[in-house]
């Protein structure tokens, strides 16, 4: 899943790409992307895009005069920048293409999504803040105001682990299970230990290991190209997705905690004093 470094990349390599140009058609091919009807999305064509801003994981796309165009390319969704679109009209069926966005240059974007569940999501809104996704996110953990003070407010009456707060997009926008695994590992912090017993040093160590490994992934993705952007990504993970792998840290073997939908991957020696977490649903430390 795009993450917020992924995901602020693509907003500045759009705005590059985008910003000044007109949108000439804007064509759904899944209908099943379209959240919202009304502005319908034909009303995007003849605009000018004026901007791209990021809202957590959410990209929105500013017009002159006219409504935005927000996504949320979801677990599996991805944009494909092309210098020329095909020509023609793409034909609705079972593959990944979910939505084209077409310039008068003859360049623009495809939305894909592969996988079956379709989960990729497209709205025509006024206002950002009109998607009930963008509406409910906590602060960008990037933003100038989001201190230590601001971060310690937010977990401290947590009840919950510590990797499920991190994940928690009403909480702390833009964050994943990818880089929660990375942020809890540059923390040296089990992803089971509970937020709100957090100690005032814990805390601390937690917000600059989650400030650093958000700043250092941005700035490695920064100008790449779209298409660049999820080797990057993989390539900078230390524990993410590298279960069976040395820990880059200490050398003890990265293990891993699967769900019904997901995983986590963490050091025991690094995270857990050497202990491994039970893999099941409900994980506690072995006895």
């Amino acid at each position: 899943m795009p993450e917020l470094p992924e995901v602020e990349a693509l907003k500045d390599f759009l705005t590059e790409h985008l910003t000044g140009h007109e949108i000439v058609r804007a064509l759904p091919v899944a209908i099943s992307v379209l959240k919202t009807y009304d502005p319908p999305l034909s009303a995007l064509e003849g605009r000018t895009v004026t901007g791209v801003g990021r809202r957590g994981k959410f990209l929105a796309l500013a017009t002159d005069g006219g409504p935005h165009l927000v996504t949320h390319l979801a677990r599996a969704g991805w944009l494909q920048w092309k210098d020329r679109l095909p020509d023609g009209m793409p034909k609705p069926g079972k593959g990944p293409l979910a939505l084209r966005v077409a310039l008068e240059t003859g360049a623009g974007f495809d939305l894909t999504e592969a996988g079956t569940q379709k989960r990729l999501a497209v709205y025509v809104v006024q206002d950002p803040e009109e998607v009930p996704g963008v509406a409910r996110l906590g602060p960008d953990p990037l933003a100038d105001g989001f201190d230590e003070a601001a971060f310690a407010a937010l977990l401290k009456d947590e009840r919950r682990q510590i990797k499920g707060a991190l994940r928690d997009q009403s909480l702390i926008a833009g964050v994943g299970n990818a880089y929660s695994d990375e942020i809890l590992h540059a923390a040296r912090m089990s992803p089971f230990k509970l937020a709100a017993k957090l100690t005032p040093e814990e805390t601390r160590t937690l917000y600059t290991a989650l400030r650093e490994t958000l700043t250092e992934a941005v700035e490695r993705s920064r100008g790449l190209a779209a298409g660049r952007l999820k080797a990057e990504k993989k390539s900078g993970l230390r524990v993410h997705g590298r279960t069976g792998e040395a820990c880059p840290v200490c050398g003890d073997t990265i293990r891993e905690v699967s769900f019904s939908d997901s995983s986590l991957q963490y050091c025991p020696t690094c995270q857990t004093g050497g202990r491994p977490l039970a893999d099941r649903r409900m994980s506690r430390l072995l006895k």
